[in-house]
Parts: C-alpha cells; sequence; structure tokens
C-alpha cells in the first residue's frame, strides 16, 4: 500500500512533499501525496502576528494524521508548535539547508554583503515581512525602516517587491534556494546580525507514534545530525513556553564534536534582548537546550515575551 503523505498546497510545500515522496520512493515505497488546506492559507492576506502562527500552517494536517487519512505529514520544522500532541512524533528530518535569513532588493540580482545591502536600502526603507521575529532583530541593524506584512508564495511576494511595493524583502534563504530564487538573494544576513527561526531551513516528517510502518520507512531517509540541531532547538522554545509568533530567534550547530546553540530574545521594537549561547552533548540535545532557556529566562527574556505574547493575541480560533 501506498503511504499517504499529507501536505500545504503552497509552491514550496509541494517541493518539501514531492522531496520527501522522492527519497522513499527511492527505496521502493510507494507514495500518494495528499494536499490539505490549512487555515494559515484560508487567512492568507491577514498579518501572521494578528491571526497566529506556527498552528496555522499545521493544524489541519494533523488533524488528517490523527484521524488516519494520511499516513505522514510533512512540515516546515519552524511551522511546527514546539510541543507535539502525545499521539505524534517527529519520525524524520532532512539535511538542513541555508538557516539564514536573507534580503532581496528590486532588480538587484548581484549577491553584495550585508553592509552593502543596507546602504543600498537608504536611510528609512519599507521592508516586507510579516515575522515579529525578524522585525524585533533588524529594527536594531535598521533603526529607521519601516516593516510591512506581507504573504504569499514566494513569487508572489517578489513581484511586490519589483512593483515598487517595498525597498527590500526578508525571507529564508533555504526557500528561495529550493524554489530556484537563489540568484535574487540579495544578501544573507548573518546570524550576528538575526538569528533565524528555530527549525528554519529544515524539513520533518510527522508520524503518529504507534504506526511503525510509516516509521521504519522515514527512518531510513533521516538525517541525525539534523535532528539533533533540531530537538534543542525545539526544547529550548518549549521551555519557554512556545507560542506563535514571538520575537525569537535560536539555532544549533554542530561544533568540535558536541552542541552549539545560540538564542536571542528580543522586544518587537529591537530596544531590549537578550542572547545568549551555551555547548552541550550532541546526544543530549534536549538538555542543551533547556539550560540555555533557562539562563534566557534568568536574564529577562521570560518577561519580553511574556509582552510580546500580550501584544500579539491570535484571533480566537484561528490557532
Amino acid at each position: 500500500m501506498p503511504l499517504r503523505l499529507g501536505t500545504r498546497g503552497s509552491q514550496l510545500a509541494l517541493w518539501q512533499a514531492r522531496t520527501v515522496g522522492a527519497l522513499l520512493e527511492a527505496r521502493g515505497q510507494r507514495v500518494d501525496i495528499v494536499t490539505i488546506r490549512t487555515s494559515g492559507d484560508r487567512l492568507h492576506e491577514a498579518p501572521l502576528a494578528e491571526v497566529g502562527g506556527k498552528g496555522l500552517f499545521v493544524k489541519e494536517i494533523q488533524d488528517a494524521l490523527e484521524r488516519r487519512e494520511i499516513d505522514l505529514a510533512v512540515h516546515s520544522a519552524k511551522d511546527m508548535p514546539a510541543v507535539l500532541p502525545e499521539w505524534s512524533a517527529i519520525g524524520a528530518v532532512l539535511p538542513r539547508e541555508d538557516a539564514r535569513d536573507a534580503f532581496a532588493l528590486p532588480n538587484a540580482p548581484l549577491s553584495c554583503d550585508i553592509a552593502d545591502a543596507v546602504e543600498r536600502m537608504g536611510d528609512s526603507p519599507t521592508i516586507g515581512t510579516s515575522s515579529v521575529r525578524r522585525i524585533a532583530q533588524l529594527s536594531m541593524l535598521l533603526p529607521r525602516a519601516r516593516f510591512e506584512p506581507v504573504r504569499g508564495n514566494v513569487d508572489t511576494r517578489l513581484r511586490k517587491l519589483d512593483a515598487g511595493g517595498f525597498d527590500a524583502l526578508v525571507l529564508a534563504a533555504a526557500g528561495m534556494k529550493r524554489l530556484g530564487f537563489g540568484g535574487r538573494i540579495t544578501s544573507a544576513i548573518p546570524t550576528t546580525d538575526c538569528i533565524p527561526a528555530p527549525g528554519q531551513g529544515i524539513i520533518a516528517v510527522e508520524i503518529r507514534g504507534d504506526d511503525e510502518a510509516a516509521r521504519a520507512a522515514v527512518t531510513a531517509i533521516s538525517d541525525a545530525g539534523t535532528a539533533a540541531v533540531l530537538d534543542a532547538e525545539r526544547a529550548l522554545v518549549a521551555s519557554l513556553g512556545g507560542g506563535c509568533q514571538l520575537p525569537l530567534g535560536a539555532i544549533a550547530t554542530h561544533v568540535d564534536g558536541g552542541l552549539e546553540l545560540e538564542a536571542i530574545v528580543a522586544s518587537i521594537d529591537g530596544h531590549r534582548s537578550v542572547r545568549r549561547s551555551a555547548r552541550g552533548a550532541a546526544a543530549r540535545p534536549g538538555e542543551l537546550g533547556r539550560r540555555l532557556a533557562d539562563e534566557l529566562a534568568s536574564h529577562g527574556a521570560a518577561s519580553i515575551l511574556d509582552e510580546a505574547r500580550a501584544a500579539h493575541r491570535p484571533l480566537e480560533g484561528s490557532y
């Protein structure tokens, strides 16, 4: 029997699902892709900070997985809630693509460093992004910038940019590269200026915890190194209380046989921030994530996150 693989219908989501499907089929497993419309797709015009965030893009797919209408769910890992339902598990992750955020400027195909990109934007640019995490951090780099929400597929956003709607866009480098828009990246943003979202650049395959056949099928395509960094990042978010749209960045990397985890919590206006890093054993990524979360919280991150949650409560029923 083919495995039914559930996914959103966006360009990037379908790319991810087809990639997972191709890897499984290369190992002799038949796959059927099932497209599911999510709340995030239905509310495509609303700013994410107003309607929620992570749950918007996975809830209906998770519901279908729980009802056994599909056997696997493919997600962008950064869209997944920090705590999964008890019945589900992450069965596999693919190797991480470039985790950084990136600036795209109109009609600027030549890449440049971050300083040149900032200079090209001018003194008070209008920047398209719906992410409070990006706004909070980039407000430090561009204090006179005006940030405007933008939704839609990558090509739709780029058309709005080229039509004069913005002076620049901020997008995930991974999504741009996967969809063939890598040439539109004006400058990748160093993590020293903007730490990416936990899980950014990682494709995750969710399964039912009791489905041993599905687990066996996807384990063969999973990347252990990426699974460790994702576990560290997700443990940090869960320990800080999770949430939808939060000004929280975290990225783990393999260093000297262990893991290094760096994270930031910043106020929406960028005026306050707490940034810390820690190292730990690659075999115990969750422990590292929880330890760094405790350090962030003890230095003021908890109060910043509480303020952000109060300021950006999602509409009732949208999460």
